[in-house]
C-alpha cells in the first residue's frame, strides 16, 4: 500500500500527465482546425443523403474495402530501405509560356507529380487534384513531405477552365493551393460533399459544382463525367466517407481521356470503358499499395488491367513520385507497371515530373529514375477483393 503522502504525489502527477495530453490534443486540434475544412449541411447535405451511394450516415462502396489490421500495422517494420529518393530528382521546370501554344495533336499532359496534372483537350485546360508543395497532412510540421519543388508554379498555370477534385484526402486536396486559386476565374468540380471544404476556404459558391457519379458537367467543348471509384474520403477521425470520391472522364470532340483519382480494382471500371471509352490516355493511380488493404488503391499490375477495362490506349502512371505514403520503394511501383504493360502489350510512357506530353506525338520512354531494388508481384502481390479473377 502507498502511504498517504505518495498516493497524494501520483494523483497530482496523474492529474499534470492528463492536463498536458488534453492540452497537446487540443493543440493539434486548433493547429489542423482550417485544413480539416467544414462539413456538409442544409441542402448539400440533403443532396447528398439522397444520393444512391449514400447509406446509413456515409458514402459507400458497392464492394466494401478489405482491411488486414494486424497486417498493417507490422507492414512498418518491413519499410524498404529505399522508400524516398536519396538524390534530387529530374524534374522538368517550367513556366507560363510552356502553355502558350496549344497542343498540335489537340491532347497534351502535364504530369507535376502525384494527381496533380494539366490537361488541355480539344480547346480546353483543367488541372487535376492541384497540389504545390507541402505536407499531406492538415499540420506544416508533420506528415509527408514532397520530394521536390513544383516543377511549374502554382502562379505560373495556365488559365483553367476547370479545377477537378477526385477526394478529400490530404494528398489530394491541400488548403493552401485551394485558398490561393479561391479567387480565379474558375469552375471548381468536386465530388458531394468537397464542396464545403472549398467554401470554407473561400472559393466563392457559384463557382462550385458537386457531381454524384456518372453526372455530367459541360465545360467549353469538353464534357466532364464523373466516375465511380473504390476508395474512401475524411480528413479527421469524426468525418469518415461523409463525403464521396470518383474518377473523372473528359470527353472532347476528338479526344477522350480518363483520370481514376484514388481506386481499387473493382468491376464497374468495364462499365466506364464500355459507356465513356475508348480513351485516348489514361491516368492510373499505380503506387501506394500493400497486401494488408489491397481495395484502397489499384497497385501497379492492377492499374495495367483497369486500363484495359476502360478502354485504354496510352496509359501514364500517376499517384507516385512526390510522396512517401507507404513501404515499398519508391521507384517500385512504375518498374512493376512497365513488367506487367509489356505482359499485357500495354502501351506505357512514364514522364518526368513537370513533363509535357502528347500522346499522338511521343518521346521514347526514357528510364530517367535510378536502379534500385524492388519487389515484383510475386513477392507482394495486390490483389483487390470482390472482384471475379480474369
Amino acid at each position: 500500500m502507498f502511504s498517504p503522502t505518495t498516493r497524494r504525489r501520483l494523483l497530482r502527477g496523474g492529474a499534470l500527465l492528463f492536463l498536458l495530453s488534453g492540452l497537446a490534443v487540443a493543440g493539434l486540434i486548433a493547429d489542423g482546425w482550417r485544413a480539416f475544412g467544414q462539413g456538409p449541411a442544409g441542402d448539400r447535405l440533403a443532396r447528398m443523403q439522397a444520393s444512391p451511394q449514400w447509406a446509413d450516415g456515409i458514402f459507400v462502396n458497392p464492394e466494401p474495402l478489405w482491411n488486414d489490421i494486424l497486417g498493417s500495422l507490422l507492414g512498418f517494420s518491413q519499410t524498404s530501405p529505399v522508400a524516398e529518393p536519396s538524390a534530387p530528382l529530374p524534374v522538368v521546370s517550367g513556366d507560363r509560356s510552356r502553355f502558350a501554344s496549344p497542343p498540335a495533336s489537340g491532347l497534351r499532359v502535364t504530369w507535376l507529380g502525384h494527381s496533380t496534372q494539366v490537361i488541355e483537350i480539344d480547346g480546353v485546360t483543367v488541372i487535376t487534384d492541384p497540389i504545390f508543395g507541402g505536407r499531406a497532412s492538415p499540420y506544416t510540421w508533420a506528415g509527408p513531405a514532397t520530394w521536390y519543388e513544383p516543377p511549374i508554379p502554382l502562379s505560373e498555370l495556365p488559365d483553367l477552365d476547370a479545377v477537378l477534385i477526385s477526394h478529400d484526402h490530404y494528398d489530394h486536396l491541400q488548403v493552401e493551393t485551394i485558398q490561393a486559386m479561391a479567387g480565379w476565374d474558375t469552375t471548381f468540380i468536386v465530388p458531394l460533399g468537397v464542396g464545403a471544404h472549398l467554401e470554407y476556404w473561400g472559393v466563392p459558391p457559384m463557382r462550385i459544382t458537386e457531381v454524384d457519379w456518372w453526372d455530367r458537367v459541360q465545360i467549353g467543348g469538353v464534357e466532364v463525367v464523373a466516375t465511380p471509384a473504390r476508395h474512401a474520403s475524411g480528413r479527421q477521425i469524426l468525418d469518415q466517407n461523409r463525403t464521396l470520391w470518383a474518377g473523372y472522364a473528359l470527353l472532347g470532340e476528338q479526344h477522350r481521356v480518363f483520370f481514376s483519382g484514388d481506386t481499387g480494382l473493382f468491376p464497374g471500371l468495364e462499365e466506364i470503358g464500355q459507356k465513356l471509352g475508348p480513351f485516348d490516355v489514361t491516368m492510373l493511380e499505380v503506387g501506394a499499395y500493400n497486401r494488408a488493404w489491397p481495395d484502397w488503391h489499384l497497385g501497379p499490375e492492377q492499374a495495367v488491367r483497369a486500363h484495359q477495362m476502360v478502354q485504354g490506349e496510352l496509359m501514364l502512371p500517376v499517384h507516385w513520385g512526390l510522396w512517401n505514403l507507404a513501404m515499398h520503394g519508391w521507384t517500385e511501383p512504375v518498374e512493376r507497371v512497365l513488367v506487367e504493360a509489356e505482359r499485357r502489350g500495354v502501351s506505357t510512357f512514364v514522364p518526368r515530373p513537370g513533363q509535357s506530353l502528347e500522346p499522338a506525338r511521343l518521346p521514347p520512354n526514357d528510364r530517367w529514375w535510378p536502379e534500385l531494388p524492388w519487389e515484383g508481384v510475386e513477392l507482394h502481390p495486390i490483389t483487390a477483393t470482390k472482384v471475379p479473377p480474369e
